[in-house]
């Protein structure tokens, strides 16, 4: 069953059918049928075959399923947060049962490997779609494209942005962000996962810590995770459309800190980040950050625009978020559809 049920998730991945992946090996559709749904089982020859049309090595399809989560537990210690990746075991495994019922899976994002974190979110960003707007809700689009995502309160002193996860043999990426972080965090914490998913699926469970916000404090960690903020931000504010707003709008003068609270709030990330972007492209001097920093971030935007945007934290109690796309295949698995009911 186990091989069988991997054999189709690949099948289905790369959108064949089981008549078009057997006439590639030399099979009969029937045949494929029966090993997907474990009543036959393929000779090493045939496996062989299958395997080389389909890129992967016959370990992909004869080892035993690692539960990502012993990998996890293996690199960090959850002292007092036991509770917590424990729903989040229970969140992915009812995911995964749920595509399986449904059978709705998503298509996996590329596995990219030599690009700077801007060429990289320039190419994902066309690959998607998104062009050089912000992205409104990019926990649903992100979910869109093969990462799947769980926002829950995290211990206070736990330190953790996000866990990104990875199922091998199902394809399947899910992350773990902290849901008492600002609006703009969580949306960058998002992105920072999903960096991972792109490039660093391979290299097993990834636990981040609080300081991928704090630049300075990123060298003190693995290469990838100054790679995956760099990815982050130039994914969810690309650095040309803030190029071009900032050239057609505010390039004959100063820019003021009512540009920086304007330029945060439409890009929707916290103000601290949108100070750093600023900087590296030469906007603004290190001087004027600091300047700047000085400010009641808060205080100013409410009294400017009656709200925050990127530095509004959640309401208390903070509540666990799961996504729509979760919701709507559990309705579809074992609820009724509002045609149903009436």
């Amino acid at each position: 069953m186990k091989l069988g049920g991997r054999l189709r998730r690949i099948r289905e991945g790369l959108n064949l059918t089981q008549d078009e992946l057997a006439r590639a090996v030399g099979l009969s559709g029937e045949f494929i049928s029966q090993i997907e749904i474990g009543r036959r089982t393929p000779s090493l020859q045939s496996l062989k075959k299958i395997a080389e049309y389909v890129g992967r090595d016959m370990a992909y399809f004869l080892s035993e399923e690692q539960d990502p989560f012993q990998g996890l537990f293996k690199k960090r210690k959850f002292t007092g947060q036991k509770a917590l990746v424990k729903s989040f075991r229970g969140y992915c495994g009812d995911y995964l049962k749920l595509e399986e019922l449904t059978g709705r899976r998503v298509h996996p994002a590329p596995l990219y490997s030599g690009e700077s974190p801007l060429s990289l979110a320039e190419t994902e960003r066309r690959r998607i779609g998104a062009g050089e707007e912000p992205v409104r809700d990019i926990f649903e689009l992100l979910e869109s494209n093969g990462l799947r995502l769980l926002r829950s309160p995290f211990p206070d002193k736990s330190r953790l942005a996000g866990i990104f996860l990875y199922y091998p043999t199902e394809q399947a990426a899910f992350g773990l962000i902290d849901g008492c972080l600002s609006d703009g965090r969580q949306a960058i914490a998002a992105a920072h996962l999903y960096c991972h998913y792109l490039k660093d699926r391979a290299n097993g469970p990834i636990a981040d810590d609080t300081d991928i916000f704090i630049r300075d404090y990123l060298p003190l960690y693995h290469p990838r995770e100054r790679y995956a903020q760099e990815f982050a931000l130039a994914f969810l504010m690309p650095p040309g459309r803030l190029d071009h707003m900032i050239r057609r709008d505010m390039a004959s003068t100063r820019i003021r800190y009512e540009d920086v609270i304007r330029l945060k709030r439409y890009f929707g990330i916290p103000a601290e980040a949108m100070l750093g972007a600023l900087v590296d492209s030469g906007f603004i001097s290190v001087q004027q950050r600091g300047e700047f920093e000085a400010y009641d971030h808060a205080a100013f935007e409410k009294s400017l625009f009656g709200d925050l945007i990127g530095d509004r934290l959640p309401a208390s109690p903070v509540e666990t978020v799961t996504s729509s796309r979760y919701k709507t295949l559990g309705v579809i698995a074992y609820g009724s559809s509002p045609q149903e009911s009436s």
